[in-house]
C-alpha cells in the first residue's frame, strides 16, 4: 500500500465513528483558538505601545517607588521636589519641569473607567503631549489653575457620553465641567482626562503631593547621567525613557510567559482528548489490525495507519482553532476600537504557525502510544476474539 490508501484508510477509520472525532476536533478547536486568542493579545498590545506609546513621555520621570507602584503612581511625593529639582536646571539643562498628579478610576464596565492626569495649567497638556489639539472647545490655559475644569480624549469622552459643558464626577464631592474635547490622533490621549494639577490635588485629597515630576531635557541623549546624579543627590528614583520602554518591555514578556503557560495548559488537555480518541479507537479495532496484518500489512505499516489518524484529528482540530481564533481576534478588535480606538490583538504568521505547528506536534505524540499497540497486535489472538 503507498501513502494515498495510508491517508484515505486513516480518514475512513476517523469517520466510522463521526460523534466521537466530531467531539476530540472541537476540544483541540477550542484549545488551540485560546493560545491564539492569548497570545495575539500580547502581540497587539505589543504593537500598539511600539507604534504610538514608545516614543511618548519626559525625558526623566522622578519618583519615590519608581515603577513599583505602576506606570500610574500615587500621588505621594512632596510637591516642593520640583522645586528642588530647578537647582539642577543648569548643570543638566533642563527644559522643562512638569509636576503630575495621576488617578486611575476603574470600574466594572471598562468603558467606564478613565485616567485622570493632573499637570500646571501654565504649562499645559502640550508639555508632555507634544501636537495634541482640540477638536471642540479649548485645551487648558493658565487662568484654568485651580478652577473645576476638564479637558478630555475623544475616545473617553465617547465612552462616558461626555460633551462641551457637560459635568464630570470625580468624586462624591467634587466635580468639573469639560471645556475641550481632543482630536483623536493618539489612542494614549484619547484614554486621558487632563485636569488643572490643583484641582485634581483637590479632589483626591492630596494638597502638596504630586504623583511624579517630569523633566524635558535640552540634550536627550544624556538623560542616563541626569538620572544617575539626581537620584545619588536626592534619593529618589529617577527613570529615563528607556527604563520605561524596558519596562513595559519586561511586563509584556511577563504577560506573554503567563499567556503561553495557560495556552499550553489547555492545548495539552487536548492533546489528551486526541490520545484517549486514537487509543479507544485502537482498543475497538484490534480485529482490524490483525487483519490488515494477515493479509501482509507490516506492523510499520499499522503503527503509520494510527498515527496518520493522530495527526488527522489534530491537523483538522487545528485548522478549526486557528480559525476560531482569528474570530476571537476580530471580535476583541472591534470591541477595542470602540473602547479605546486600537487593535488590542495582532495575529501573526509567526504567531499562527506557532499555534499549528503545537497542534501537529500534539498530535503526533498523542498517537506515538496507541500507534506502538496496534503495532504489536497478534494475528491469530486477535482475530480469535471475533
Amino acid at each position: 500500500m503507498n501513502s494515498k490508501d495510508l491517508w484515505v484508510l486513516a480518514w475512513r477509520g476517523l469517520i466510522r465513528r463521526p460523534v466521537r472525532a466530531a467531539l476530540t476536533m472541537a476540544g483541540l478547536a477550542v484549545a488551540v483558538a485560546s493560545m491564539v486568542l492569548f497570545l495575539s493579545l500580547g502581540e497587539g498590545v505589543r504593537r500598539v505601545f511600539t507604534q504610538e506609546v514608545g516614543s511618548i513621555g519626559p525625558d526623566l520621570q522622578v519618583s519615590l517607588n519608581g515603577f513599583a507602584q505602576g506606570l500610574l503612581p500615587a500621588p505621594n511625593l512632596a510637591a516642593s521636589t520640583a522645586e528642588d529639582l530647578r537647582a539642577f536646571s543648569a548643570e543638566l539643562g533642563f527644559a522643562q519641569i512638569t509636576p503630575v498628579v495621576t488617578n486611575l478610576r476603574q470600574a466594572l464596565d471598562p468603558k467606564e473607567s478613565a485616567v485622570f492626569y493632573g499637570l500646571p495649567a501654565q504649562s499645559g497638556i502640550q508639555a508632555l503631549f507634544s501636537g495634541v489639539q482640540a477638536a471642540q472647545g479649548r485645551l487648558l490655559l493658565p487662568a484654568d489653575e485651580g478652577q473645576p475644569v476638564a479637558v478630555v480624549g475623544a475616545r473617553i469622552a465617547q465612552n462616558l457620553g461626555l460633551y462641551l459643558g457637560s459635568p464630570l464626577r470625580l468624586n462624591r464631592q467634587a466635580s468639573v465641567r469639560v471645556i475641550g474635547i481632543i482630536r483623536p490622533e493618539n489612542s494614549l490621549t484619547d484614554t486621558f482626562i487632563f485636569l488643572p494639577i490643583g484641582t485634581l490635588q483637590a479632589a483626591l485629597g492630596a494638597q502638596g503631593k504630586v504623583s511624579l515630576v517630569a523633566i524635558k531635557l535640552q540634550r536627550p541623549a544624556e538623560a542616563r547621567r541626569a538620572a544617575d546624579l539626581i537620584s545619588g543627590r536626592l534619593k529618589l528614583e529617577v527613570q529615563t525613557q528607556s527604563d520605561f520602554v524596558g519596562f513595559v518591555d519586561r511586563a509584556l514578556k511577563i504577560s506573554d510567559a503567563a499567556r503561553l503557560g495557560i495556552s499550553l495548559i489547555a492545548v495539552l488537555v487536548g492533546g489528551l482528548a486526541v490520545a484517549n480518541t486514537v487509543m479507544m479507537g485502537v482498543s475497538e479495532r484490534m480485529r482490524e489490525f490483525a487483519t490488515l496484518r494477515a493479509v501482509g500489512a507490516p506492523p510499520a505499516f499499522v503503527r503509520a495507519l494510527v498515527l496518520a489518524e493522530s495527526v488527522l484529528l489534530a491537523l483538522v482540530g487545528g485548522s478549526l482553532g486557528v480559525l476560531v481564533g482569528w474570530a476571537g481576534a476580530w471580535g476583541v478588535n472591534l470591541y477595542t476600537q470602540n473602547l479605546a480606538g486600537i487593535d488590542a490583538a495582532a495575529l501573526t504568521p509567526r504567531l499562527l504557525a506557532l499555534a499549528f505547528g503545537i497542534s501537529l506536534v500534539l498530535g503526533l505524540v498523542a498517537g506515538l502510544w496507541p500507534a506502538r499497540a496496534a503495532g504489536k497486535v497478534q494475528i491469530v489472538l486477535a482475530l480469535g476474539r471475533a
